[in-house]
């Protein structure tokens, strides 16, 4: 008995020290903030992402963003999708989503979101959004980010906006899909009030997805703001993690700037008082708010000295909103950039996106690489020094870490899609904001209206606006871009809508040149 004793013990004095290495090598990983804004335009900061100063930098206040600009990487051709749920699972599972086939937002199980329409119909792509088991209906089954950091040690934190998945499946529920902690996450697409005095639209006597903000009870009948209350559990969150020694990868998804507009009564003044409209300095506040959400984390990190380990992402997740309650004329919110939300024109898919990674990225640069969204998922990982993982899925992004080390780099010969064979909201306003799918390499930008059956193309790098459709004049590149586009597609095994009339899928887009 002695010597079993006695052998335990000499085991247990070998095992300590290995396990202090482990618990070592843990708290040396970066901790993660990918702060994610909702339906923020390019141009809606003070913070320039163009080579000018525009009259949006000069109408919105972000002096947190600024801060972060200044000790970062600022990219000024950063991408997502041009609706949310796509976007959010291109970050979860680093597929593009002509793969993944999420091309839409969800709402509930099974239910298409797609407005009818008189000539197309959309194809059966899957309403249901993420889910973390093999064999779930219109869903898209993945390896999710989340699940990878989890595994290897981070404290996984969902705190906002979740919207991976449609209400009654199992994606809608961050808990299954990686995350360990879940502030506020569910099947809503935004709030159905930011108001905590409105219980954030909490209705007893009916069930409204939009206010299923889960975990967030404590704050009803306050006289908060949805923004400031998840910046607060954040921080919670974040406290948690330390006191258990474990490295965090904090997703903080605002609800903000999304729809509806309501007065964050801390920020709203300055706006009326400017003459902006109501609803527009209710959408200025909501962004300032947002940034002093930002502005309140990197206090954090300061305070717990946990900025020099602590990489932030900022980003949004597709374009502006480009309609009514915002001020001005339709499509003219994004300027310099054409469309908004919904549309595969620039001003719907092109971003913010601001990366500090302490001793790699040189404060104040900027880099003119193309990226997006996807490219997030193999990045992130291999900064966190997960090297060797399996996915069940094919990862579509690019890791970003050799243009964060160097804001010079340039890949040039790199093609980048979408696919959005959806009709987002209808109507006459909304033209070129359905239907389509598009190309990116260099400094060219193809787009294909499969309602029209039509080509457009731009260059980016002269017209900015894509105002001058170049499709006539070089007929040649754009029969080659076509058949690049094609390729990538069928890749992709994506899905087209189908015309009514003939009940075939539409034509590829070579198909349009050939």
């Amino acid at each position: 008995m002695k010597n079993k004793i006695k052998g335990l013990f000499i085991f247990l004095c070998l095992l300590g020290p290995y396990q202090g290495i482990a618990q070592s090598a843990l708290q040396n990983k970066p901790n993660v903030i990918f702060f994610l804004v909702d339906d923020m335009g390019w141009q809606d900061t003070s913070v320039p992402f163009w080579e000018k100063i525009t009259p949006a930098n000069q109408k919105f206040h972000t002096p947190n963003m600024e801060k972060l600009a200044a000790s970062s990487m600022k990219f000024t051709q950063a991408y997502a999708n041009s609706v949310c749920t796509p976007t959010r699972v291109s970050f979860l599972t680093g597929m593009n989503a002509a793969r993944h086939r999420v091309t839409n937002w969800t709402s509930a199980k099974n239910e298409t979101v797609d407005y009818p329409d008189d000539k197309l119909s959309p194809p059966k792509w899957n309403v249901n959004g993420l889910s973390p088991v093999k064999g779930n209906e219109r869903s898209v089954y993945a390896t999710t980010l989340p699940q990878l950091l989890a595994e290897n040690g981070y404290y996984t934190i969902q705190c906002g906006k979740a919207h991976f998945g449609a209400y009654g499946t199992i994606g809608a529920n961050p808990l299954k899909l990686g995350f360990v902690k879940n502030v506020g996450g569910s099947a809503a697409g935004h709030p159905a009030s930011y108001l905590a005095e409105d219980d954030f639209g909490y209705n007893p006597e009916k069930y409204i997805v939009q206010a299923d903000i889960p975990n967030m009870k404590k704050y009803w009948h306050t006289n908060t703001f949805l923004t400031e209350d998840l910046t607060a559990e954040a921080k919670l969150a974040m406290d948690t993690a330390q006191m258990i020694k474990k490295p965090f990868f904090l997703y903080m998804s605002h609800y903000a700037v999304h729809l509806p507009y309501q007065a964050d009564k801390r920020f709203i003044q300055p706006y009326l008082d400017r003459g902006l409209t109501k609803p527009e300095a209710a959408y200025a506040a909501l962004i300032e708010g947002m940034d002093h959400s930002l502005g309140e984390l990197m206090q954090y990190l300061e305070q717990h000295k946990l900025t020099k380990n602590t990489i932030i992402v900022f980003m949004s997740d597709n374009g502006g909103f480009s309609h009514a309650p915002r001020e001005g004329a339709e499509n003219t919110q994004n300027y310099p950039l054409r469309g908004g939300k919904g549309s595969l024109y620039e001003g719907g898919v092109r971003e913010p996106l601001i990366v500090r990674w302490p001793g790699v990225t040189k404060p104040g640069s900027t880099s003119k690489q193309y990226v997006r969204i996807e490219d997030f998922y193999p990045t992130l990982l291999e900064v966190a020094g997960i090297k060797h993982y399996k996915t069940v899925q094919k990862v579509d992004g690019v890791s970003m870490t050799s243009y964060l080390k160097d804001p010079e780099k340039l890949d040039t010969g790199r093609v980048m899609i979408w696919n959005y064979p959806n009709n987002w909201t209808g109507g006459k306003s909304n033209r070129n904001h359905s239907w389509a799918t598009s190309l990116r390499k260099g400094d060219w930008k193809l787009i294909y209206f499969e309602k029209e059956g039509k080509l457009e193309l731009y260059n980016l790098k002269d017209d900015i606006q894509e105002s001058r459709d170049l499709a006539a004049t070089l007929p040649v590149l754009t029969q080659k871009l076509a058949r690049i586009l094609t390729a990538k597609l069928k890749d992709c095994d994506a899905q087209l809508p189908l015309d009514k009339t003939t009940g075939k899928i539409v034509p590829m887009p070579d198909q349009l040149t050939d």
